[in-house]
């Protein structure tokens, strides 16, 4: 069964600095690298009902491609470097279909 793991947060860059761009592009290009990660997208937030403005959103074949994207060097260096340093605030949302 498929694994759509999300992640919703704010960054703490100003909106539509270089900054910004930057830690969005470099997700993108890490993650997409690490083999199991499917659909990788990213989304902006239009509602003002939410301060997580950003999502990153990708699927997983099942539970053994999420645990090794998870324990995958580039995806834990780029939590340590990047997501602690550079993320406000942030929720996880992992969903399976209903079934």
């Amino acid at each position: 069964m498929s694994i759509l793991h999300t992640v919703v947060f704010a960054l703490s860059h100003p909106a539509g600095s270089v900054e910004e761009a930057r830690f969005l592009d470099d997700g993108e290009r890490i993650l997409t690298g690490i083999p199991g990660v499917q659909e990788f997208t990213v989304r902006r937030q239009v509602s003002e009902k939410s301060d997580l403005r950003w999502q990153f959103s990708m699927r997983f074949a099942d539970q053994d491609a999420y645990d090794a994207y998870d324990a995958h060097p580039d995806h834990q260096g780029f939590v340590a470097e990047r997501w602690r340093t550079e993320v406000a605030d942030f929720q996880e949302y992992d969903f399976v279909e209903r079934g």
